[in-house]
């Protein structure tokens, strides 16, 4: 006995990643295994798009792929219980969804957050916390647009929970379009109901393109990519396809006789327009915003209209293979966990890198979907847990184990004596209200002695030798980290999230930037820091935004190509000016090796590579050489990495947080104790500084 693909009885299933019904149903499409083969392709495409490789840079629309199963494969379920039944049931649809979506959703959450807590620095894990509370509530779309403008959110690396934005947008259209189709079908006949749904989705998915149109902005797609409403056509797209084709259907479950050579042109050339936009599109190309996401909706409908009204055709058996279908089958696993491992199994933390590194990344993501498929998803699905427990009782026992699992996410991302940890009720975060954000801009923090005041300098001055730290986050973090140092006052005026270089059009990870608020007024905020300070010592760190690709003279340039040097040669005459201005000594500490983020591939990306630091740091010792007996470098790289290559570790002990930054001890057991003796020399004049590096 074939399944059926949409049964009311299993109106629980997830349409995106989910094989279909048990049963044969009157008034339903038969089961149609290419339905799970286009699932198949679907999900490898964002799996392989996720990994870097090359000839996929459009498999993200793998996503609107799902989007259109979803839409199509809903409706049919929803028109035709109510052909059936004459109504529908929507707690019946609400508690079945649920069963099928939360228990595999929450078992990912659970395990993310636990690794989380082992791998992940406390900003990015108070992030993550957020994220996992986001996706509990499916408004993750949402959290992603609004994550946050602090500097941790704004420079943190991709969430390991990223990819449960689509997740978002596919429940909310489970709670809201069930309701809009029993508003457009009340009281009227099946044709007319048809009719309605066909107009309301033709005019949803027109005004969602529209919407996606006009809130599209080049350098900031977020809003754009991750809108309900700006996604929206999509599902539109293939819940229109479901009204359509739903007059196509008897009793038998089979359709009435259609142009089949039309269909079959139409669906193959949905298909190669479907693979043309998974080789050839880019998320950040305004066509693709402009009319691209539609398109790709609608090659999508045509190759579900083929399979769906000609099984038989050879689209249809090609997709519906063996091997397709099992994976269509566990596709929902795969997309749940693809990204978690892809975020955690690293090449810093296997050692593999590339081809390695992704077949390890797909033999787990693959494992993981399997377990969590035949020991999660089905026996849920089928209430094999609760079969001896009396009728009533399986409903209680799902809603009891979410609950309980609710609480163990939230127990996993919580702090020690947190409410969370104590079994408080667990409140779903609004997604931008709770942002872990670190003060930006001229952050002044003091230590040491209070000073005494003496002649011939500004009040408050006195004996003590005076040091300012100026530069961006990584000099924020030594000069606030640092442990108490009597005989010693210290500032903080580094200004996170802003370098020297201030060239608008930025490459960061791979994808478009540009600078924060303020960044481009540093020479007047170094100045004022400088000027209320008046240090004996002045120490400036600079490292990240030095380092990357910036579009100079028509084309992007970075450290180490002479005509970018001598840019940043510029802009460091000035900074060491504003340093000195009040007859400081200047220091300039060199840039540390770092590993901020990965490629998909496991390769640095191109800020991250030890010869950009190189090139830097060679500045450095230039800019000291123009200026003798005005500057002195002191080399922190080869203290911080002492192998000539980036660590996470020195003794056993973490310097780093997030492969960028230093943790408090790492600033405190290893760089104060280096750098504090050399500073205070400095002031005294008695530092000998070496030549070179």
């Amino acid at each position: 006995m074939p399944d059926a693909l949409v049964d009311p009885a299993r109106a629980g299933q997830p349409s995106v990643v989910v094989p279909a019904g048990d049963a044969r149903r009157p008034g339903s499409f038969a089961y149609r295994p290419a339905l799970d083969g286009l699932r198949a392709l679907a999900v490898t495409a964002v799996v392989l798009f996720h990994a870097g490789l090359a000839g996929i840079g459009g498999g993200f629309l793998g996503v609107d792929t799902f989007f259109v199963l979803s839409g199509f494969l809903i409706t049919s379920l929803l028109l035709a219980e109510h052909r059936s039944r004459g109504r529908i049931d929507l707690r019946r649809f609400w508690i079945r969804r649920a069963r099928r979506l939360l228990p595999a959703l929450l078992a990912m959450l659970l395990a993310t957050v636990v690794a989380g807590r082992f791998l992940l620095d406390s900003g990015a894990l108070g992030l993550l916390r957020t994220d996992a509370y986001a996706a509990l509530g499916y408004v993750a779309n949402w959290r992603m647009i609004f994550r946050g403008t602090g500097y941790v959110a704004a420079t943190a690396a991709p969430s390991p929970l990223q990819h449960t934005w689509s997740l978002g947008i596919e429940e909310q259209f489970y709670l809201i379009w069930p309701l809009l189709v029993t508003a457009l079908t009340l009281g009227l006949a099946a044709r007319h109901a048809r009719t309605a749904l066909i107009v309301a989705c033709g005019a949803g998915a027109v005004a969602s393109q529209l919407v996606c149109a006009g809130l599209f902005r080049p350098g900031d797609i977020a809003r754009a990519y991750y809108g309900t409403d700006t996604r929206a056509q999509a599902l539109l797209i293939g819940a229109g396809l479901a009204a359509l084709l739903s007059a196509e259907v008897g009793r038998s479950g089979q359709p009435r006789r259609v142009a089949s050579v039309a269909l079959s042109v139409a669906g193959t050339a949905g298909l190669a327009g479907t693979l043309w936009l998974w080789h050839a599109a880019s998320d950040e190309a305004s066509w693709l915003y402009r009319g691209g996401l539609t398109a790709a909706a609608l090659a999508t409908a045509l190759v579900l209209a083929q399979v769906v009204l000609r099984p038989g055709s050879p689209l249809a058996r090609a997709l519906g293979t063996g091997p397709l279908v099992w994976l269509g089958r566990i596709s929902y696993g795969v997309y749940l966990w693809h990204w978690p491992l892809f975020t955690f199994v690293t090449a810093d933390a296997t050692g593999l890198s590339r081809w390695p590194l992704l077949a390890v990344r797909l033999a787990a993501t693959v494992a993981l979907a399997t377990i969590s498929f035949y020991l999660i998803e089905q026996p849920v699905r089928r209430g094999v847990l609760g079969r001896r427990l009396p009728r009533r009782m399986p409903g209680a026992v799902t809603v009891g184990a979410v609950t309980l699992m609710i609480f163990a996410v939230a127990s996993a991302t919580a702090g020690p004596g947190s409410p969370a940890t104590t079994a408080a009720p667990v409140i779903i975060t609004i997604p931008s209200s709770a942002v872990l954000r670190l003060p930006r801009g001229a952050v002044h923090a003091v230590r040491g002695p209070a000073p005494i005041d003496r002649p011939g300098r500004p009040a408050g001055a006195g004996n003590t030798p005076r040091v300012t730290f100026l530069g961006d986050s990584v000099s924020w973090v030594i000069g606030d980290y640092l442990p108490g140092h009597p005989g010693m006052w210290t500032s903080d005026r580094a200004i996170q999230g802003c370098g020297i270089a201030t060239l608008p059009d930025i490459r960061e990870l791979g994808t478009p930037h540009t600078n924060y608020p303020g960044c481009t007024s540093w020479q007047q905020r170094w100045q004022r820091g400088v000027d209320a300070d008046n240090p004996d010592v002045a120490v400036i760190e600079l490292n990240r935004w030095e380092l990357m690709d910036r579009r100079y003279h028509g084309e992007y340039q970075h450290v180490g190509e002479p005509d970018y040097d001598r840019y940043l040669s510029g802009q460091l005459d000035r900074a060491v000016r504003i340093a000195g201005s009040r007859g400081a000594a200047v220091v300039l500490l060199t840039a540390a090796y770092t590993h901020r983020a990965e490629k998909p591939d496991g390769s640095l990306y191109p800020e991250d590579q030890p010869a950009r630091v190189d090139a830097w740091n060679a500045l450095l010792w230039a800019e000291a050489a123009r200026h003798p007996g005005e500057i002195t470098v002191l080399d922190l790289n080869r203290v911080v990495c002492p192998a000539g290559r980036f660590t996470w570790r020195i003794g056993g002990l973490r310097i780093r947080s997030d492969g960028l930054h230093y943790t408090p001890g790492g600033v405190q057991r290893i760089i104060a104790p280096w750098l504090l003796p050399k500073l205070a020399a400095v002031a005294a004049g008695t530092y000998r500084a070496p030549q070179g590096p």
